[in-house]
């Protein structure tokens, strides 16, 4: 019986190592039929790959390391770190067998294009920087919660003349219920201050007051006098919702 012990505990053991050093490019071809590395290397726990494309999407460089602990209390949790061009990405997330997607301090920073934010209009563009200290994202793709801010620069509108729009943000507090955050521009052509809810369809609610600056392009002064008469403070009532 001694013996027998000796030998299971010894087997565990190899199997340990095995697993711990388990090349990244013998298991990533595995994890998806949709994922494809062109080159790989380190482990699964701990591992880099170059020329990533998952379910269509291209990426230049994907690193990963995860958390073995985690596991033990019935969760994955990856740190993870992608880029893409101008376009990079990083923070730690986790998630259970069944529960929404957790992630925390994501960092973003990407060139606003209907490539990578499909539900963007093809002639708005910009940059856009995240920077989250949380998110829980539902398996249905709603967003749950959101603490952080996210910050437009250097937006134009193209769909006729090309029109600046400047840069804003929309700030999100540590709260229960729908995600609410406080929009507000940050000097530009455009006024606006406002709220952004993000609602359970998965959908978005903005709700805002536009006016234009001095200096502001004549197509965005005139785009705006389609929005009605200004209240007392010179701005007009906007309002959009969607899906997404």
């Amino acid at each position: 019986m001694r013996r027998l012990v000796i030998i299971v505990l010894a087997a565990l053991a190899f199997a340990a190592v095995l697993i711990a050093r388990l090349p990244a490019a013998w298991i990533l071809p595995a994890l998806h039929s949709e994922l494809t590395c062109a080159s790989a290397s380190g482990s699964l726990w701990d591992g880099y790959c170059a020329g990533v494309r998952v379910r269509g999407v291209a990426l230049d460089q994907l690193a990963w390391q995860v958390h073995p602990r985690a596991l033990l209390h019935g969760r994955v949790s990856v740190q993870l770190t992608a880029v893409r061009g101008d376009a990079s990405a990083s923070g730690q997330f986790s998630m259970g067998w069944n529960g929404p997607l957790h992630g925390r301090a994501v960092h973003a920073r990407l060139p606003l294009s209907p490539a990578l934010v499909p539900i963007l209009p093809p002639y708005i563009s910009g940059l856009l920087e995240a920077d989250l200290a949380r998110i829980e994202v539902a398996r249905d793709g709603a967003i749950e919660r959101l603490q952080g801010r996210l910050t437009v620069r250097h937006l134009i509108d193209s769909s006729g003349q090309v029109t600046p729009l400047g840069g804003f943000t929309v700030t999100f507090p540590s709260a229960p219920g729908e995600p609410v955050g406080r929009l507000q521009d940050l000097g530009g052509p455009l006024a606006l201050t406002g709220t952004l809810r993000l609602t359970a369809q998965p959908g978005y609610v903005l709700r805002a007051r536009v006016a234009a600056r001095a200096g502001a392009a004549p197509s965005l002064v005139q785009a705006l006098q389609y929005l009605g008469a200004p209240d007392a403070e010179g701005l007009r009532p906007f309002a959009l919702s969607g899906t997404y």
